[in-house]
């Protein structure tokens, strides 16, 4: 059971990634169907149905062709999304690389204690192990 919750997490990651939503996997059907109206209808391969509708050919066949625009809205991918227009600068003049001095204190006490953590089993009995074999 883990593995798959595993699977289906990095999946969404993946295609969330790819900007690829839920609701463009269920309107795959919707591709496919009108990808064959136009094989039958105009004789187009794919790379060229792909240009009409994602492409550069994308207003050419919009303008043309009027009366399919509500098939078109129903096509996955046609998800409008504004660019990121966050963008941070940081602007830092060369001087505040050249003079700049470390922090780091070069000689600090050490706040331990090191202590002998074994002591002699035997101790000073009579009763010792050999020293010499």
């Amino acid at each position: 059971m883990n593995k798959i919750v595993i699977i289906g997490i990095s999946l969404l990651i993946l295609l969330q990634g790819a900007n690829i939503h839920f609701k463009d996997l269920v309107e795959m059907g919707e591709l496919m169907e009108h990808y064959q109206f136009h094989t039958e209808e105009y004789g187009d391969n794919f790379v060229v149905f792909v240009s009409k509708h994602y492409g550069e050919l994308k207003v050419s066949h919009s303008q043309k062709h009027q009366e399919e625009q509500k098939d078109h809205e129903k096509l996955p991918f046609q998800h409008q999304q504004a660019p990121c227009a966050q963008h941070l600068v940081f602007v830092l003049g060369s001087d505040n690389f050249i003079h700049s001095y470390s922090e780091i204190p070069l000689a600090s006490k050490g706040n331990f204690h090191y202590k002998i953590s074994y002591s002699h089993i035997w101790g000073d009995n009579p009763f010792q192990p050999p020293k010499h074999a």
